[in-house]
């Protein structure tokens, strides 16, 4: 259960060859993704587990699950903007049956991203995770 925008994400990555292409569109990924407003860069959306500075704020409406991200790291910001596409506009009690995992997997992500890294996409998922069932 994919969204399109993260289908359009595994087709682009279909058609790019080496790690080192997948990589700076992830970054791409990143840097087109919105800035969020530094007043919600606080203690209360600060995901921790990350190596970086990561940010989630959700933003819940008509019963449907988004967030907005942030981080000081530009690969970390792009993995942001990847789960966004993984769960924005998800129904909020669907979001905890999405297998992030799996779907990052596909991507390749979970072989070419270093220990501390992976450990930091678990955080963010967890904190989704959360955040979508503290609004369920």
């Amino acid at each position: 259960m994919a969204t399109a925008a993260f289908e359009d994400i595994a087709e682009t990555f279909d058609f790019l060859d080496d790690w080192e292409d997948r990589y700076r569109h992830v970054i791409e990924l990143g840097k087109a993704m919105p800035t969020m407003d530094a007043a919600l860069q606080v203690p209360a959306t600060k995901v921790d587990g990350c190596a970086s500075q990561v940010w989630i704020h959700p933003q819940i409406a008509e019963g449907r699950f988004d967030f907005q991200g942030d981080s000081d790291a530009l690969i970390v910001r792009g993995l942001i903007a990847v789960l966004h596409a993984l769960y924005a506009g998800v129904p909020v009690a669907e979001v905890e049956r999405i297998d992030a995992p799996a779907a990052l997997a596909r991507l390749g992500l979970d072989e070419h991203l270093s220990a501390q890294r992976s450990n930091g996409v678990r955080a963010m998922i967890a904190r989704i995770r959360q955040l979508a069932a503290d609004a369920g």
